[in-house]
């Protein structure tokens, strides 16, 4: 096996220990973690699987790494590319998922898994699985938040992820400090052993009316701009997208246990009468929203000369990843906490 390799090789002590306390963080928090998932169910435990995967495939390359020494170029790329393609379905996950229930879950993950690309990192890897666990933290902070009064297991998933990040980043810090060890006096690293697929439950298929999967990069789908545009209620959840130019999209029938999530709009306005539980604008251009009141917060994900006025009481105003957000407060609003990450303006 992988594991007797690099017992026999000289100077193996080193390695041994270091596959053991990555192993250690498998069978730590993320085992919590994957627990965890499975009890909140649905999305998330599609997710936790898919995350368990991916450590998998890390193990099973540095057990490769540990036996083996440093190979061509050509041969890291193929020795990385099944973790790699794994961090992709999980980032997939969440592009295919966005009007999920548990899309600040899936969001959280999909910012932060690719923690796992420290091994193509130098001269320092640690810094770069920190820096990763960090990008996580306004989502995870999002669900600690959403689901605090409601049911613990969400604090428990949360608090063994950022376990599972901050253990890795120890672990690579303390084996792996200026970048990936292999081992000298070992053989040539076998890409066969690493494996392409890892036995694990089928993926859910998305659920109906979900955005598309985001493209791999330089790749773009012939139907990406023919989008119609949309105004519908699915559940609780309000659904307004792919509109363009149109400064007249009405909300009027909003209720306080409703959400309003607004995608990839453009140059277009959107007016929510009465009282809902949170607003969200995703990925949207020189488009404004005018509201009476919120009950939890108003956020904006990925926009560019956006616009919100509030004409009552908001308690909270999240902008994330955005380039530009003017907001105009009403009298009783000026108390809002605003919270503010990689935006300008």
């Amino acid at each position: 096996s992988l594991e007797e390799k690099a017992e026999d090789s000289p100077g193996a002590s080193d390695s041994s220990a270091s596959v053991a306390s990555f192993d250690s963080i498998l069978v730590g928090p993320l085992e919590q973690f994957k627990a965890s998932s499975k009890t909140i169910g649905g999305d998330v435990a599609t997710l936790g699987d898919l995350v368990g995967t991916a450590f998998d495939m890390q193990k099973c390359f540095l057990q490769t790494v540990s036996s083996s020494k440093q190979p061509k170029p050509n041969d890291l790329q193929k020795l990385l590319k099944p973790t790699s393609e794994m961090i992709g379905e999980i980032q997939q996950l969440r592009e295919s998922h966005r009007h999920s229930e548990m899309f600040n879950h899936l969001s959280a993950i999909s910012e932060s898994i690719p923690a796992l690309g420290w091994v193509a990192v130098s001269p320092a890897p640690a810094p770069h699985v920190k820096e990763m666990k960090d990008a996580g933290q306004f989502y995870t902070n999002r669900v600690l938040k959403e689901w605090k009064e409601k049911d613990n297991t969400h604090a428990v998933w949360v608090k063994s992820w950022v376990e599972t990040l901050a253990q890795l980043q120890v672990f690579v810090k303390e084996f792996h400090t200026t970048g990936l060890v292999w081992n000298p006096k070992g053989g040539e690293a076998d890409i066969s052993l690493i494996p392409t697929k890892l036995a694990r439950k089928p993926r859910v298929a998305p659920k109906v009316g979900a955005s598309p999967v985001k493209s791999p990069r330089g790749s773009i789908p012939a139907n990406q701009t023919q989008k119609p545009p949309s105004l519908r209620q699915n559940g609780k959840k309000w659904i307004v997208e792919y509109f363009k130019g149109d400064l007249n999209i009405n909300i009027d029938d909003i209720e306080m246990n409703q959400s309003v999530y607004i995608f990839k709009c453009e140059a277009s306005a959107i007016k929510v009468s009465g009282k809902c539980n949170n607003i969200i604008m995703d990925s949207c251009k020189k488009t404004a929203v005018v509201f009476d009141n919120v009950v939890s917060s108003c956020e904006f994900l990925n926009c560019s000369g956006v616009q919100m006025q509030v004409l009552g009481t908001v308690p909270t105003i999240m902008v994330e990843k955005t380039d530009g957000c003017q907001m105009f407060l009403s009298k009783e609003a000026m108390g809002v906490e605003i919270v503010s990450a990689k935006s300008s303006e």
